[in-house]
Formats: C-alpha cells, structure tokens, sequence
C-alpha cells in the first residue's frame, strides 16, 4: 500500500472514541511488509487536542493528495482505494514509458465487436 504513497498523516484526538479507524490504518502502515514496501514515505501522527474529527491525509507519489474522514471510513476501505488509485498510476507509467499516449480512448464502436477466438453469448445467457 505504501509503495504508491509519498506521504501519510493521520490526525486524531486520542480521547475521541472515533479513532478507531486511525488506529488501524496507523497499524497496516507500521507493518514491517508496507514499510519496505516504501521505505522513503513519510508517516506522520498528529495527536490534536480539539474535537476536529480524526482524519487520514495521503500523498500519492505523483503528487496527488486526498483526505479521508476517518470517522466514516474504515481502515480497511481506505486501504483499498489506495491500492485502486496505485494500481491505476502504474498501469499509466506503464503506457507512457512504452510511448502510448494515456489516457487510452477506446471507440465506443470497438468496445461492442466480436472478439476473435470467443464464441457468442446466446440470448438467454445474456439475461442472467
């Protein structure tokens, strides 16, 4: 997960009972496997003594920041949307280092044609 990740800070009253989602994601990132995954991404901690709501800020490594509020948002979903959007920058890494131009666009007329090699989808197939 880290590996797409330049920078994470998590903030979070630690009296609030809303954090425990904070300190899950806090967790996953502590992991020995996501640490080398990324040993240059910064973890930062920011322990507030307001009731601003926990919140988790990451730093994708082209740059691009979100912000997740960590009291409607658990670990494990916002986990997963970093992993989607890392999955994403590498596939266009990979299309530009090859030349290609990116974003792909696909005619809509070629996203309905037949592929060679597969057999058609009867009627009632298509139903299902």
């Amino acid at each position: 997960m880290l590996k797409f990740l330049s920078r994470v800070r998590i903030e979070f009253n630690a009296l609030d009972p809303r954090t425990a989602s904070c300190m899950e994601f806090l967790a996953q990132c502590n992991a020995r496997k996501a640490k080398e995954s990324n040993p240059a991404c910064q973890i930062q901690v920011k322990r507030r003594t307001d009731d601003h709501p926990p919140q988790i800020t990451v730093a994708f490594v082209n740059g691009v920041e979100e912000v997740f509020d960590a009291t409607a948002t658990p670990a494990q979903t916002i986990r997963n949307m970093i992993l989607e959007k890392g999955q994403l920058l590498e596939t266009e890494q990979m299309f530009r280092e090859a030349g290609e131009a990116w974003p792909v666009i696909i005619p809509e007329e070629e996203l309905y044609q037949h592929a060679p090699g597969t057999k058609p989808r009867k009627a009632e197939e298509k139903k299902q």
